[in-house]
């Protein structure tokens, strides 16, 4: 997991401008795959075919701009952390003005086209007046201590992570920590206690806030929900396998314990 912030490189900025002569480019297609030149931005889109560009502020001490364009193949992201995670941190956020955009780009309450705020990271309907803001979906994670052992389930939706930690999304009219004991009752139907809220992450895969917690077993047995967990089981240390990647906030809980217990 990233512990830089993105605005160690970046000043945010927005606007409907759509080139510059010395600028950074991330450049998306409809599988959200950023194209890349030799593993770096390419700097030039003078000759490409561009659905839209959106200028989204300065990375790195250059103009910096979201591109949606045609092409068959580009990297995903979680491909580009493993070789640079600068570009991998800007990415996300890049990759979520691009949806954003899609998305937005005709109203959804009235179907008329939308127009970019003069001011704003905003597109508003000139019929209605709606506004439509960036969406990002928040969503716990939690790491469950029973002494020395972690609590870890098996996804039903995972096809290669084995064991995982209990995460969720949060339902409108509940607060992150009544989210965190909701999921855990519902998918392996223990109580916990102790809840302590430690750090976030952005995670664009596709739209997520998640939120870490850690907390205690307080009692009950597991039985999970046979729809999103399928199993789950207390770990100790030495017998967690570990994800193939440290990208997600997942991985640092997961260390967090090991390190500790």
């Amino acid at each position: 997991m990233i512990k830089k912030s993105i605005y160690e490189d970046y000043e945010i900025n927005f606007s409907d401008t759509y080139t510059s002569d010395d600028a950074y480019y991330f450049i998306f297609n409809e599988n959200r795959e950023l194209l890349l030149e030799n593993k770096e931005l390419i700097t030039d889109i003078s000759e490409m075919n561009v659905n839209f560009s959106l200028f989204i502020g300065k990375y790195k001490n250059k103009d910096c701009f979201v591109v949606n364009s045609s092409f068959e193949k580009g990297f995903d992201l979680r491909e580009v952390y493993e070789f640079n995670k600068d570009l991998y941190l800007m990415g996300t956020k890049a990759v979520l003005v691009n949806d954003w955009y899609i998305s937005h780009q005709f109203c959804g309450r009235c179907g008329a086209k939308t127009q970019i705020d003069e001011k704003d990271m905003m597109l508003k309907c000139p019929e209605c007046g709606q506004m439509h803001y960036p969406r990002i979906a928040p969503a716990i994670i939690v790491a469950i201590r029973n002494e020395d052992k972690l609590l870890m389930a098996q996804h039903s939706y995972h096809e290669t992570i084995r064991y995982a930690l209990i995460a969720g999304f949060v339902e409108p009219g509940e607060s992150i920590e009544e989210a965190v004991h909701r999921e855990v009752s519902e998918e392996v139907g223990i109580k916990i206690k102790n809840l302590k809220y430690l750090k976030s992450q952005s995670w664009p895969f596709p739209n997520s806030l998640m939120l870490a917690f850690e907390a205690e077993y307080e009692s009950g047995d597991i039985k999970v929900d046979g729809d999103e967990i399928v199993k789950a089981k207390w770990f100790k240390k030495d017998e967690i396998i570990r994800y193939s990647s440290d990208i997600s906030i997942s991985d640092w809980l997961i260390q967090r314990f090991i390190d500790t217990y």
